[in-house]
């Protein structure tokens, strides 16, 4: 049995996923539970975001980080991409 890491919501992810639509919160649950069982899926982030990794949701990005020492993973923010 593999233990799942703890899991943090960062307040300007609660405040990005608040304005979203409903179908656009159920693709981003279903992404957030495929990061929760294999934190390691998003990809790396360079540069500024160094340390963090992102996952697409078509057309918004999940962004999170992952503490592999504190199996613990926050989720930073949701945006539009065209927010980069």
């Amino acid at each position: 049995m593999v233990d799942l890491p703890n899991v943090d919501y960062d307040s300007e992810f609660k405040k990005s996923f608040k304005k979203l639509d409903k179908s656009v919160k159920i693709k981003v649950n279903k992404q957030v539970l495929k990061i929760i069982n294999r934190p390691t899926i998003g990809k790396p982030m360079k540069h500024s975001r160094k340390g963090t990794r992102e996952l697409y949701i078509s057309p918004f990005s999940l962004s999170y980080k992952y503490y592999p020492d504190k199996n613990l993973i926050v989720f930073l923010k949701v945006y539009h991409k065209d927010e980069q």
